[in-house]
């Protein structure tokens, strides 16, 4: 992970991602400050897809809203100032509730969703920075994200954050809740990180 310290804002993000010279990157803004990560690993997305489909097949069955890949940008902070200093953050899987969704996705327009994840998840990788997943953490619930999962692989396990809450961690034998953002999500910690 790079950072890079011109200040940018969303839509500068949004164009810069579509450059050629970025197109094998993952690009954050935190603060307006620009972050540069390379692809993730197979492990890494490996555990982000499997996550990825069973929460999204939870939201599907019980119709409660969109679940989000790890592409998908969040402007989880607009800046009103024009020179930037917005946040947009990319959990590798995102949640945004049924009430927060236009009727029609054929609506969305083309961009980052304009505002927080109501769930980010978020898969940590060997290069990762642990000061950038601390900020990166505490940018989502700072600005509107209701529960933040963060996987640990190496040490098989989930921290779990949320507003004015204490951290919880879980390890195998421990069961991850969805809380009343994903009300009656169930999921052994043993089941994610199974050989």
């Amino acid at each position: 992970m790079v950072i890079r310290e011109n200040i940018h804002t969303a839509e500068e993000l949004w164009e810069l991602s579509h450059r050629p010279e970025y197109a094998d990157l993952r690009l954050e803004l935190s603060e307006g400050r620009l972050i540069v990560m390379s692809p993730a690993g197979w492990k890494h997305g490996s555990i982000a897809l499997w996550l990825g489909r069973k929460v999204g097949d939870f939201v599907d069955d019980n119709r409660l809203g969109v679940t989000t890949a790890a592409e998908t940008g969040f402007i989880l902070y607009k800046n009103p100032d024009p020179k930037g200093k917005d946040t947009v953050r990319a959990p590798d899987v995102g949640f945004i509730a049924a009430a927060r969704v236009p009727d029609n996705l054929d609506d969305l327009p083309d961009g980052y969703v304009p505002f927080a994840p109501d769930l980010a998840i978020e898969v940590i990788s060997p290069n990762d920075d642990p000061k950038e997943i601390e900020q990166k953490i505490a940018e989502y619930l700072k600005y509107g994200t209701r529960l933040v999962w963060v996987f640990y692989s190496a040490k098989k396990e989930v921290k779990v954050y949320a507003p004015d809450q204490k951290t919880k961690t879980l390890k195998i034998g421990d069961t991850l809740d969805g809380g009343d953002v994903l009300p009656s999500f169930r999921l052994p910690v043993q089941d994610i990180f199974e050989e």
